[in-house]
């Protein structure tokens, strides 16, 4: 259907009425007439489902509420915010950087001796103590332990790390790297 002078003419002498309604459900006047807006301009551009012979308020009406919940609905899960202060806190640190990060540590394992790569990641990456390590082994607790200081070394060597401040933000890396 198109737009009919005498549905044009029935829709604007609902406007009125309409931001009456809006008033009533938003409680504030900027709002509704904001939805007083969204819903003749969803009204007009779907003008063609409107059946012609009935009532066009009740029509706009219904289109008004219909709004009115969507846009009540999408604001209950939304959480008012206006420093900032809480999506800066759900901000999430881009991932490229660990999934680099995680390359070069295989690689780097790659480069070690079989034992001291074994001892490493048990205790850095499985979280086994010295001790289970050692069992786990079959070799003394001190073996462990040196075994361990020295991938370390040679695992720093080839990443490049001079500090903890250069192991970046991968926590496994971290948990291999740090006694």
């Amino acid at each position: 259907m198109t737009l009919t002078p005498e549905t044009r003419d029935d829709i604007l002498r609902s406007i009125p009425s309409l931001r009456a309604f809006a008033i009533s459900l938003t409680g504030n006047y900027d709002q509704a007439d904001d939805l007083v807006q969204e819903a003749l301009v969803r009204g007009f551009s779907h003008i063609d489902q409107f059946q012609p012979g009935t009532n066009v308020q009740a029509w706009l009406f219904t289109i008004l509420r219909n709004q009115f919940h969507t846009g009540f609905r999408k604001r209950r899960r939304e959480v008012e915010d206006p420093d900032g202060m809480i999506a800066a806190r759900l901000a999430v640190l881009p991932e490229q950087g660990k999934r680099i990060e995680v390359e070069e540590l295989k690689v780097a394992l790659t480069k070690i001796p079989d034992d001291q790569r074994e001892a490493l990641l048990l205790v850095g990456a499985q979280g086994f103590s010295y001790e289970d390590a050692a069992g786990i082994c079959g070799v003394p607790v001190g073996t462990v332990k040196s075994r361990i200081s020295r991938a370390r070394q040679r695992l720093a060597e080839l990443l490049a790390i001079d500090d903890s401040e250069d192991m970046g933000s991968d926590r496994v890396l971290k948990a291999a790297m740090q006694d």
